[in-house]
């Protein structure tokens, strides 16, 4: 009797060690959660939260719960090569980040070596996937020479014969918005009055607005984010320069007309279709809402890489990059954000922008 007991006692062991063990899934989500643009980190971040929370509700992606690790890089490239050491140590499987292009490229370097997978939902530099470190970099928003192409193209056709200057904030994003922007001007035979570059961080931009008067400037492309953009709309208006201010996806920001008031009305800027109107988007959209968040800028493009990933990962029936890699190669994706299939760099195939205007107390799609 005891050696029959011991049998089945080894046997149900056996049982036990064979069967596999389920354990929750790390999802690393990296951005500005801290400093002037985490506004946008907090986007990054309360639309991975909804993905998490809607997945697993869903039952997890092969069984297995995901769970939250969330990284504050500040948009400083030594702190985001950190935190993606700090997100790779802790067993992620994939991030969702970075938001700053500055931020994004060198981390992926830290990705790829270590096997998780990396689709920033808001870095725009063609470098993060032109100069790729691995199989494992996306994005699932467009590239700078997209938006800048459009831009350029723009201010030839809206703004021909007018003086236009073209500003950057030497960061990766706002320089190589403000690159790709003025190629396609000069290509189309437009010479800017005015090349101008400014430290990103500075609140005093007289001297910028005194070159830009000086110059006659009727058109300004800045190239950077939205708190610099808006405090050089409001100092040029204190100096009476009423030129117009042009500029990326980074001035997306509701909190741009806080800085400058009625004066800033008028400002345009890049940024794909707002995808909060989409049929697919519209679940999400209301379950954001109930929590008071609105769902604008990058929100719905990080839920949507999040969604990528869990589908890939599940159709492989397994986590480990190249397998999910693979089925993320090879797929046309149903997210919030549209259809989205990726090329050869890790680019999404379809990428649109549009024009934005600032009125009314709001932006509103041109």
């Amino acid at each position: 009797m005891k050696r029959h007991l011991a049998t089945i006692a080894g046997a149900s062991l056996a049982l036990v060690l064979s069967t596999p063990a389920f354990a929750d899934i790390t999802v690393g989500v990296a951005g500005p959660m801290t400093g002037e643009n985490a506004v946008f980190g907090q986007q990054i971040r309360n639309g991975v939260e909804q993905a998490v929370e809607d997945i697993n509700a869903a039952g997890g992606v092969n069984g297995e719960k995901l769970v939250v690790k969330v990284g504050d890089d500040a948009c400083d490239p030594k702190q985001a090569v950190n935190v993606a050491n700090q997100i790779a140590g802790d067993g992620a499987k994939v991030v969702i980040g970075h938001y700053c292009s500055g931020s994004s490229i060198p981390a992926s370097a830290v990705y790829a070596e270590e096997g998780v997978i990396q689709i920033s939902p808001a870095s725009t530099n063609p470098a993060y996937t032109d100069k790729r470190p691995g199989p494992t970099t996306y994005r699932v928003c467009g590239r700078d020479d997209q938006q800048g192409g459009i831009a350029g193209k723009a201010i030839l056709e809206k703004y021909k014969g007018k003086k236009v200057a073209v500003v950057d904030d030497r960061s990766s994003y706002g320089k190589g918005l403000a690159d790709e922007t003025r190629k396609v001007y000069e290509a189309g035979g437009g010479k800017p009055v005015l090349v101008e570059s400014i430290a990103a961080g500075e609140k005093d931009y007289s001297a910028l607005v005194s070159k830009l008067k000086q110059a006659g400037a009727e058109v300004v492309y800045f190239g950077g984010y939205y708190q610099q953009a808006g405090l050089i709309v409001r100092q040029m208006r204190d100096q009476g320069v009423n030129a117009i201010l042009m500029g990326g996806d980074a001035l997306q920001s509701s909190e741009f007309l806080g800085i400058t008031g009625k004066g800033g009305e008028g400002t345009m800027f890049t940024f794909p279709p707002d995808q909060r109107k989409l049929s697919e988007a519209a679940e999400v959209v209301k379950k954001l809402k109930a929590k008071k968040f609105e769902p604008e800028g990058f929100t719905l493009y990080s839920y949507a890489a999040l969604q990528i990933w869990a589908a890939a990962a599940n159709a492989a029936k397994s986590t480990e990059a190249e397998a999910v890699t693979a089925e993320m190669n090879k797929q046309e994706f149903k997210t919030v954000a549209g259809p989205i299939k990726f090329d050869d760099k890790g680019d999404p195939t379809v990428a649109g922008f549009v024009f934005y205007e600032f009125k009314n107390g709001t932006y509103e799609q041109m």
